[in-house]
């Protein structure tokens, strides 16, 4: 939902400004800040979250000049501050896959699933190396993913998943599957939430007990779409 515009008259400016010049600057300040809250939220937005945090930036600058510039009454512009630091909190989110079988070259060996596709990204971005996901702010997050796992020869063999963050892994993030038989197939799925710093990065890592198990894509056969080997959805959870 929209914040509510702020609209002061030069005569209500007036009351606390100590000058024309400053009753300008406040004006151009309500325009920057009113650019940021008409702005729709990331569905359906016909602004990008990069431009609405240049915008409201530049008119926390402008509020910082302000306040170091003029005698003005301070809980104006504090408000101001509070508005506009609630208007660019908005959701960071994305979802990622991958469309290539993954296997593992030796067993008890530790490998990072690969996402190659960007289904949605909004200050969550797959990184250069393809399988470390980025968060661009900082806060709790909840980590999803799904992945094909298949055994391609007889016997019951194991596979280990864990979430590893910034090259280290996770305390007590780890799960075992099982498949047994050849052909033996399921979708490993769960999620973990995990309260990251800025700029972290966070990958979902797997070992085998044979190298027969593999996490396997799919071409689209009708009536079925395609199968991506991998899905990992990441979305902040608001703090």
């Amino acid at each position: 939902m929209a914040a509510r515009k702020i609209n002061l008259t030069r005569a209500q400016l007036a009351s606390f400004l100590n000058s024309q010049e400053q009753i300008r600057q406040f004006e151009k300040l309500f325009s920057t800040v009113d650019q940021v809250s008409q702005a729709p939220d990331t569905q359906g937005t016909s602004i990008s979250s990069d431009s609405a945090q240049t915008i409201a930036t530049q008119a926390l600058g402008e509020i910082t000049a302000l306040k170091q510039d003029t005698a003005i009454n301070y809980s104006v512009v504090e408000h101001k501050l509070e508005s506009i630091s609630a208007l660019v909190k908005r959701p960071r989110i994305g979802q990622f896959y991958d469309t290539t079988t993954q296997t593992a070259a030796a067993i008890n060996t530790a490998y990072a699933m690969t996402l190659n596709t960007t289904d949605e990204s909004s200050g969550v971005y797959v990184g250069a190396v393809t399988s470390q996901v980025y968060v661009d702010s900082p806060g709790t997050y909840n980590v999803q993913f799904s992945a094909q796992m298949d055994n391609t020869s007889g016997g019951n063999h194991l596979g280990y998943i864990w979430l590893r963050v910034n090259g280290v892994d996770v305390v007590q993030s780890a799960f075992q599957i099982r498949l047994k038989g050849t052909d033996g197939e399921l979708v490993a799925a769960w999620n973990w939430l995990y309260k990251f710093k800025q700029n972290d990065y966070f990958e979902i890592m797997w070992s085998v007990s044979d190298t027969a198990v593999r996490i396997t894509a799919q071409a689209a056969a009708a009536p079925v779409p395609a199968i991506p080997s991998v899905v990992v959805t990441c979305f902040n959870l608001g703090d």
